[in-house]
């Protein structure tokens, strides 16, 4: 994408006396990773294209504590909870959309406990709402034919029920949605969650997003969609090893509409 993109800070947006309609959290995997930006690009591609009034932190937004806290540093994630949330009551946020399940969980379920109380939502409900009310409109067929199989990150899926928005906006697309066996409230994890993605798995078998990614390919796809930055680089991973990084490739949800608008 060598388009300009617009973003602006919550900073801008209280120097013009003004309050933007969401924040988008960025997030530690869209801010850092190389994979992971793109999916924040494409997020803020299609928010430019529906004209959302939207800011960002920058350099003011710090990790929810989220690995910190499933990694049992309770002392760490309360620091950085509290310094996040001094941030976002200080400028008055309301409505939170960030690309990642982790910082969705945590802020939806785990910040209001500490005094931060937000409306969060996961950008696959948001897209879905820029689609029904008709701020985005699909115009091309890029996947028409296509085979595209869902896999549903535990903390959007099976810790927050989250499993309907992903695959309405997928259906938009014109592709052909596959489910695999375990899908929903019965999928597998891609093994990265509770701060696995940060050490070696254990012993054993055959690697979890080995596994998960053998699932997805059972129901022979194009394209495997993932809704999180961290389900993505596991998925990646397991088709590389599954040696099929020749034909099938993992995109996220955002990247799959940016693509088809």
């Amino acid at each position: 994408m060598s388009e300009q993109l617009t973003v602006k800070t919550m900073q801008q947006f209280m120097a013009e006396g003004k309050q933007p309609e969401i924040l988008f959290w960025v997030g530690s995997a869209g801010s850092y990773d190389d994979r992971a930006k793109k999916i924040s690009r494409a997020f803020v591609k299609l928010l430019n294209k529906a004209k959302v009034d939207f800011a960002v932190l920058g350099p003011e937004e710090s990790s929810t504590g989220d690995v910190a806290k499933r990694a049992g540093n309770e002392f760490l994630f309360q620091m950085q909870a509290m310094m996040n949330i001094e941030v976002l009551n200080g400028y008055e946020i309301k409505r939170i959309v960030t690309c990642d399940p982790h910082s969705f969980n945590t802020l939806k379920n785990e910040y209001p406990g500490l005094g931060g109380k937000y409306d969060v939502v996961h950008h696959t409900q948001f897209l879905k709402e820029l689609l029904d009310s008709g701020r985005l409109t699909i115009e091309g067929n890029t996947y028409k034919g296509k085979r595209i199989t869902f896999h549903d990150p535990c903390y959007l899926g099976r810790a927050n029920s989250v499993f309907e928005a992903p695959r309405e906006v997928l259906s938009k697309t014109n592709a052909d949605l596959v489910e695999m066996k375990r899908h929903k409230s019965r999928a597998l994890c891609c093994g990265a969650g509770g701060a696995q993605m940060f050490k070696e798995p254990e012993k054993g078998d055959m690697d979890i997003n080995v596994l998960r990614t053998k699932d997805a390919l059972e129901t022979q796809p194009n394209i495997i969609a993932t809704g999180c930055p961290y389900c993505n680089t596991m998925m990646t991973d397991g088709i590389k090893a599954h040696e099929k990084e020749d034909s099938v490739s993992v995109l996220d949800v955002a990247e799959l509409l940016a693509n088809s608008i």
